[in-house]
């Protein structure tokens, strides 16, 4: 059975119009109530990059979790936001990015992903460990952000769930597989497949082009995305952005793993990818190794360190 992706036209993130798109963007899949029962505990994970530059649309806008947020109470579930930012707190770049008006008005709870509880994901990639807090909740809703990024070429949902691994975890798979593209391709797309995220909703009304993560510059893509198949999604967003799938990493890495078929093979219930497609969106004009280019001696101290760690995490709490 081929995967559903849901495209649509999407210009505004107005409180009315936005929760509109949402209603018809969800429509085709069963809408929210196919996903969210009474009850169930929800994590909502929006891209929560930095707090550094809000005007930028580095992070997944507040309207759109606010919009999915309310989908999800009337549902009768119980969200909250969880992430391990790159730099700062959560909350701080929740609230740095306009998030406390919702916060406040839903009492949304806000969790870091980096406490002291893990559960290791794959036997592949032995130290690959996951937050506890999101694989115990009963649905997840992941809300990633259209971007450029400098050392991925785009960044999508898949790369959106690598914020489930706790802050310290990242920086070991960085040093860890950063050196092979490919092997951080796949890491990537096991942390994904190990979510297994039960609905990816894209933000690409507004996007972020050029030099991202957070360096580039906003984008008007008026666009919006959802689907229960993470990859599949990804696919059709960079057949829009008219980016090649083997140039970008994660879904060059779910293609080769053979968790992704061809364009052809994806239903589409509204808008096909190629209605949507632009000719200019920027990709970076400088590209930084993914091990962020550490000399040796610097990621072998930091590689014995880290090694320690997972292992004390590891024999501590082991998958329970």
């Amino acid at each position: 059975m081929s995967s559903s992706v849901s495209l649509i036209r999407a210009t505004s993130y107005e409180s009315e119009a936005l929760r509109e798109s949402l209603e018809t963007l969800l429509e085709p899949l069963g809408g929210i109530t196919a996903f969210v029962k009474p009850g169930n505990r929800v994590l909502l994970k929006p891209n929560l990059l930095t707090g550094a530059r809000p005007t930028k649309e580095c992070t997944t806008r507040p309207e759109l979790v606010y919009a999915v947020a309310q989908m999800v109470i009337a549902a009768g579930g119980k969200p909250f936001l969880g992430d391990s930012p790159a730099f700062g707190s959560a909350m701080g770049v929740a609230i740095a990015n306009g998030y406390k008006p919702i916060i406040d008005e839903l009492q949304l709870p806000i969790i870091d992903f980096h406490g002291q509880r893990y559960q290791t994901i794959n036997a592949e990639f032995t130290h690959l460990l996951l937050s506890k807090e999101a694989m115990e909740a009963d649905v997840i809703i992941n809300l990633p952000k259209v971007k450029s990024h400098v050392q991925l070429v785009v960044t999508l949902g898949t790369k959106n769930l690598f914020g489930c691994v706790p802050g310290k975890m990242k920086a070991w798979w960085h040093m860890e597989a950063g050196k092979d593209v490919n092997r951080f391709g796949n890491m990537l797309v096991e942390t994904a497949r190990s979510i297994d995220p039960d609905l990816t909703i894209i933000d690409g009304i507004i996007a972020h082009q050029g030099n991202g993560p957070s360096n580039g510059e906003p984008r008007h893509l008026g666009v919006l995305g959802a689907s229960t198949d993470v990859f599949a999604l990804d696919r059709a967003m960079v057949e829009i952005l008219n980016v090649p799938p083997e140039e970008v990493p994660t879904v060059a890495a779910s293609m080769r793993l053979g968790l992704l078929g061809n364009l052809t093979d994806i239903h589409f219930p509204h808008l096909r990818p190629d209605l949507l497609q632009i000719d200019d969106w920027q990709l970076p004009d400088k590209y930084m190794p993914i091990d962020f280019g550490m000399p040796r001696v610097i990621k072998s101290t930091f590689k014995h360190i880290y090694i320690r760690f997972i292992k004390e995490r590891i024999k501590a709490y082991g998958k329970g």
